[in-house]
């Protein structure tokens, strides 16, 4: 079973990285940028085709090592 997890910070939270990307976007000619937010993209291989357990694996995973809860949120999916 594939799980893919996207990690973003919250909005509240300033961006940097996004706001380098914005502005060499714009250097580079793109127009229309209002604003750009970058994060983190994983994916896990699990066993078993159990949804919900696995769901609360990634989780858990995410809570304890993958996600700083105090300025990410996280998204997880199950193909």
């Amino acid at each position: 079973m594939l799980a893919k997890i996207h990690i973003t910070l919250k909005k509240d939270v300033l961006d940097p990285q996004g706001k380098v990307i914005a502005n060499s976007l714009s250097n580079l000619g793109f127009e229309g940028i209002q604003s750009v937010r970058q994060g983190k993209y994983i994916e896990i291989m699990l066993d078993g085709n159990d949804k919900n357990t696995a769901t609360n694996k990634l989780n858990e995973m995410c809570e304890k090592l993958l996600a700083n809860l105090v300025i990410e949120d996280y998204s997880v999916e199950i193909d």
